[in-house]
């Protein structure tokens, strides 16, 4: 879309996009407990308890589920304080992304 921008007597070409947008994931292990998946759901991804149990399931029985889809700055900071809550927690839970 061009637009006249004033006193400058020229047209100035917008290009707006969309952010890239990346999947969270969750990736199954031996170890950590599942009260504690549905416990980094609820508090770092505002799920509620069924939801959060239900993605705990997906990580359970398929090896990974997805926790949401965020811009990329959300979407790192998600992924660390994840691996962050799961080693001072004690667990080898990991956390990805990947862009949609």
């Amino acid at each position: 879309m061009q637009e006249e921008q004033p006193g400058l007597g020229v047209g100035v070409e917008e290009d707006v996009r969309e952010p890239r947008r990346y999947k969270v994931l969750l990736h199954n292990d031996d170890y950590t407990t599942m009260e504690f998946v549905v416990q980094v759901l609820v508090g770092v991804f505002h799920k509620n308890e069924n939801e959060a149990t239900q993605i705990m399931l997906n990580v359970h029985n398929n090896g990974v589920g997805v926790c949401g889809e965020f811009t990329a700055e959300v979407a790192e900071l998600k992924v660390s304080l994840v691996h962050r809550l799961a080693k001072e927690n004690g667990y080898p839970l990991k956390c990805s992304m990947e862009e949609v």
